[in-house]
């Protein structure tokens, strides 16, 4: 179960809204690229690190330590770090999105 989140503190927000506690944590720099490469398998931390282009080791696990007490990945039994059922749920919602950024990219050339 996800842990509290949010005691109201939210970046951009002084409400503390969950939909503005979502927006705070996958706005952070790397949390939407770990989620997305976590889409498939789990990964270590070395793996995970590689897919995500050598991103700072530092940046890297506190981005992990936050998607994992907000619920959407943890720590399997061996080492590597994968979605949970509510992190899988999050990722498919993404997939619309990515299909629409392939098809925006293939029509504007961006």
């Amino acid at each position: 179960m996800a842990k509290q989140v949010s005691s109201g503190k939210v970046r951009g927000s002084r409400t503390g809204r969950p939909i503005m506690a979502l927006l705070d944590i996958l706005g952070r720099r790397w949390s939407l690229r770990i989620l997305w490469e976590l889409r498939n398998e789990p990964l270590t931390s070395r793996a995970l690190r590689t897919a995500c282009d050598e991103a700072s080791p530092t940046v890297l696990q506190a981005r992990l330590t936050e998607l994992r007490v907000a619920g959407f990945v943890d720590l399997g039994d061996g080492g590597g770090y994968g979605l949970t059922p509510l992190g899988r749920e999050l990722c498919e919602m993404v997939m619309p999105l990515h299909r629409f950024a392939e098809r925006w990219h293939s029509k504007s050339g961006a």
